[in-house]
């Protein structure tokens, strides 16, 4: 128990855990400033990289956007096997060690990879091979980083103190503010130094970042809470798992036949009446752990559809924007890439108004310490995510058209700077909404694997995007008909593929709401 001000944690490896000599904003200002500085290494690599694959390493748009999906899916996919690691053995500190270890030696390669020349076959051959392998060591380290420092930067504030639990809310406000803050600063140098000086030095700069990240992050170690909950002994995922086997084997028992199920919360709701059965045999702490992780279920399937929708931004945005009028000066260009920036600049200049402004407004109303609710959040970003698809086949129908008229006469990329916005001031409401939900909402022994579901959420919408792009490419140029996804995007129709994506947004906000409505939160006062 919390007992005078100590907390259910220790210093590792063992020392109580004081919650004003331990922990809160001290340790998790360190840790925004560690994501940070991985954001910088990550997004230098991952924001550009369409441009390298269709550039020195000559792939087509179809199949270099496919690779770039596959490999984000494989990212954000990879933290679900890194959370079962650190929530039943490692714990979150040792992880983010080893991950962050194996992402620096990925870094390191791939910058090694752009130093190969590629005067022959062979040599291309080798460069395709380390590349590739880097990338995904890269993928490798990252899944277990990043579901890791998120879990542990919360981890510093209590969760139970309704002032710590505010700070924890606003903790993942200023993180995101933190990390897009960063992303800028990548996204502007490392685009520039990777198009217009050097590949290897700009997949070097990266490296040299993310050993940064690990040294701050060390640099720590004797100010954080190290949360170990009292009195568990079984593993988390056999807790669960045991409540599932029970509900199936107690399946054909009559509810009368245990007063125990009388007890049970939510008792009389259909959809959980299967696990309510297993309070025969389990205790009750354990089949409401069991429902926490199911609800979670329906609404992540619900969000991949957002998902599908932001994986476009560093695919096919960066490909419209080579294709338009980019210079700023006579013989200056702006990186595509570099467009990137309006939406992590919407993001650090939305943070600020949101967690300061628009929350104690909400506050005021509704007398909920974080505003509104996190389904609320997320609902209201997939909605401005749907607004964002529809501007962005509305621009790129207008290219198309001023590109029949006249090809040498190209539209201003600034013509896309407005579904870039609202890719970022939909994402202060989503991917933070969904961030702070898996976090809150599983039993606080399996956060690691809460955060490993909400960004696997990004890792399958990639991969459907990716098969999308697939089908599509291969639907539409089949019979020698011009694909969707043409190398020549001007006889190309990325405008079909935006519309198709509203289509798809609408449906699946409607079916998030639907799911939305009936979702019991584990706290209910707290929310």
């Amino acid at each position: 128990m919390a007992i005078a001000g100590e907390l259910e944690s220790t210093l590792y490896p063992g020392n109580i855990a004081v919650r004003t000599s331990f922990g809160g904003w001290r340790s998790a200002r360190l840790i925004i400033f560690v994501e940070m500085a991985e954001h910088f290494a990550y997004f230098g690599i991952s924001s550009n990289l369409i441009t390298y694959l269709t550039g020195p390493l000559g792939q087509s748009t179809a199949t270099a956007a496919a690779n770039v999906n596959a490999w984000s899916g494989t990212v954000s996919f990879l933290p679900l096997l890194w959370g079962f690691i650190a929530d039943s053995y490692l714990g979150c500190f040792r992880t983010i060690i080893i991950a962050a270890s194996l992402y620096i030696l990925g870094l390191g390669l791939l910058s090694f990879s752009a130093m190969i020349p590629s005067h022959s076959e062979d040599q291309n051959q080798l460069q395709l091979a380390l590349f590739f392998c880097s990338l995904y060591l890269i993928a490798l380290g990252q899944g277990g980083y990043k579901p890791c420092i998120k879990v542990f930067g919360a981890n510093q504030f209590d969760g139970n103190d309704i002032e710590e639990a505010k700070a924890n809310s606003s903790f993942f406000n200023w993180m995101m503010f933190g990390n897009c803050a960063s992303i800028t600063g990548t996204r502007l140098i490392s685009s520039y130094i990777q198009e217009d000086l050097s590949w290897s030095l700009g997949f070097g700069i990266p490296s040299v970042s993310m050993l940064l990240a690990l040294f701050l992050f060390l640099l720590g170690t004797k100010t954080y809470r190290f949360t170990t909950e009292t009195g568990v002994k079984k593993n988390p995922f056999a807790r669960i798992g045991r409540v599932f086997v029970e509900a199936i084997k107690n399946r054909r028992k009559p509810d009368h036949t245990n007063e125990t199920l009388l007890l049970l919360p939510y008792q009389n709701s259909e959809q959980w009446r299967f696990l309510d059965r297993a309070a025969i045999s389990c205790d009750l702490v354990e089949v409401e752990e069991a429902k926490a992780v199911l609800r979670l279920f329906p609404i992540w399937m619900t969000s991949l559809v957002y998902a599908i929708v932001y994986a476009q931004s560093p695919t096919f945005f960066t490909k419209q924007g080579a294709t338009m009028d980019r210079s700023i000066s006579p013989g200056v260009l702006v990186p595509a890439a570099t467009l990137q920036c309006f939406t992590s600049l919407t993001i650090v200049i939305s943070i600020p108004i949101y967690d300061r402004l628009l929350v104690p407004i909400a506050r005021s109303f509704t007398h909920n310490p974080i505003g509104i609710t996190m389904l609320q959040r997320i609902g209201t970003g997939i909605f401005i995510y749907i607004l964002a698809m529809v501007v962005a086949a509305l621009v790129e129908t207008k290219r198309l058209q001023n590109a029949q008229n006249d090809v040498t006469v190209l539209m201003s990329v600034w013509w896309l700077v407005p579904q870039y916005v609202l890719y970022g001031v939909a994402d202060v409401f989503t991917m933070v909404g969904l961030q702070e939900l898996f976090y809150d909402q599983v039993p606080s022994e399996l956060r690691s694997i809460g955060m490993a579901l909400n960004l696997s959420i990004f890792g399958v919408g990639s991969f459907l995007s990716s098969l999308m792009i697939s089908v599509i490419d291969k639907v539409t140029s089949h019979s020698g008909q011009t694909s969707w996804f043409d190398n020549d995007l001007n006889k190309a129709h990325l405008d079909y593929f935006y519309w198709l994506l509203a289509c798809l947004s609408f449906m699946g906000l409607a079916f998030y709401l639907w799911f939305a409505k009936s979702y019991v939160y584990n706290r209910p006062n707290n929310l």
